[in-house]
């Protein structure tokens, strides 16, 4: 459990993370920003920009949506199109297409939202009136705030932990989003869901003709995120579809000698800056900005079994469900943890899974609704969570990675000087 992966699959991942450290460092901009308007004597006019209605109902696609809105369905679709890229990539032709390294980070995935729901259906079932409706929001791990923590404060961690935290995060979104799907749709427009699957079809089958052609393939996609929209079901489901229409090459070989980088890595490079530099953080300015109230409304709202289920959620329902399957899984399985890591390595990844935020603030609307008095604790809730589970595992992986610090320095030696640290290689490569 938790080897070293391939010195491929490693130099990919540490690329993604530095590109998703930029955005969690954009991220936490927008959401100061929005807390300090909101709780300004300027709050009304940040109230008033997300409300202001951009769009028209011409077409009867009722496109005539404020800027929140748009934000959370249209821009939070660009994320998903990334996390279903990513997804794709890491079965078909990343180490996780072996499924016994595979299992380890879904069952992951899974224990850690099954047992931060429970905590939170625990903490506001006796509280009654709905309360138990945002059951799923302490379930997600917010991957771009979570890996600039990981950043800043543990760059020696083991390669192999920080793959676990990128696939766990990506795996973890697309359980979110099928929740989202599955139980946050109220009433579903069959005709325009029939509708979406004409543009989707047209889009799988320019890609997989290799079309890179913008003007080709973003209309379709915005057809398609347009239909999936007027269905009923969360728009940013049309973007993890059509993420995995796009295919993905094992390798460079099998795509022919002048063929270069697949679609999947095409789109993934032109894609992701975009939705870690702006469409996640503008999302988190209309949807972090909350009325504290001072510090009386902060404690009232602490006090609400939402706000309460949330922080129980994410700080102890996160490293619990994530650690305790892990756990599990080496005992039922007879899998031993790899000599380069330690128990205590995977609880501080464990723990920072706990950082949730921006799905988690879209389950709070959709399950609470936009503006109500729940979604605001719902807001304070995720923050102070999330807050505190970064402040947790920093001060856990702070003190591991002053042990692999060491560590690092002999891992990075290349002897033969090909790009490679000789420790990814074979004795017959070297």
């Amino acid at each position: 459990m938790f080897a070293r992966g391939s010195w491929s699959e490693v130099s990919r991942v540490s690329s993604i993370l530095r590109k998703e450290t930029v955005g969690g460092a954009l991220l936490l901009v927008a959401t100061v920003i929005a807390l300090v308007w909101a709780n300004s004597p300027w709050s009304d006019a940040y109230t008033s920009l997300g409300e202001t209605t951009v769009g028209s109902d011409a077409l009867g696609l009722h496109l005539d949506l404020s800027l929140a809105t748009w934000a959370a369905d249209g821009l939070l679709a660009i994320f998903f199109f990334v996390v279903g890229l990513e997804l794709k990539r890491e079965f078909v032709a990343g180490d996780l297409r072996n499924p016994a390294r595979a299992a380890l980070p879904i069952a992951a995935a899974v224990g850690g939202m099954v047992v931060p729901a429970a905590i939170f259906v625990a903490i506001t079932l006796p509280a009654g009136d709905g309360a138990v409706e945002g059951w799923a929001i302490p379930t997600a791990t917010d991957i771009a705030f979570a890996v600039a923590v990981l950043a800043v404060i543990s760059t020696h961690l083991p390669s192999a932990l920080r793959t676990f935290l990128l696939t766990l995060a990506v795996v973890d979104d697309l359980l979110a989003i099928t929740v989202i799907a599955v139980f946050y749709t109220e009433d579903v427009n069959v005709g325009a869901l029939a509708l979406a699957v004409l543009p989707l079809a047209l889009f799988a089958v320019c890609v997989q003709r290799r079309t890179r052609s913008w003007w080709v393939l973003l209309p379709l996609a915005a057809l398609t995120w347009a239909f999936v929209h007027e269905s009923g079901i969360h728009a940013t489901v049309a973007g993890v579809l059509l993420g995995f229409t796009v295919p993905v090459i094992r390798s460079k070989a099998a795509g022919g000698p002048d063929a270069g980088p697949g679609l999947a890595e095409h789109f993934e490079h032109r894609i992701r800056p975009i939705s870690a530099g702006f469409a996640v953080p503008v999302f988190a300015f209309f949807a972090a900005g909350v009325a504290v109230g001072g510090l009386s409304g902060f404690t009232d709202a602490l006090r609400d079994p939402i706000a309460m289920g949330i922080i129980a959620g994410l700080v102890l329902g996160k490293p619990l469900g994530i650690f305790g399957t892990t756990r599990l899984l080496s005992a039922f399985t007879r899998a031993s943890l790899d000599t380069a890591i330690r128990w205590i390595d995977v609880l501080g990844i464990a723990m920072l899974a706990g950082i949730g935020f921006t799905v988690s603030l879209l389950i709070g609307d959709l399950a609470y609704g936009i503006g109500s008095e729940r979604d605001e604790h719902v807001k304070i809730g995720v923050l102070t969570g999330s807050l505190l589970a970064a402040v947790l595992a920093a001060v856990l992986l702070r003190i591991r990675n002053r042990h692999y610090r060491a560590i690092c320095a002999e891992e990075s030696v290349d002897d033969n000087h090909d790009g490679i640290p000789d420790v990814y290689q074979t004795p017959q490569s070297r």
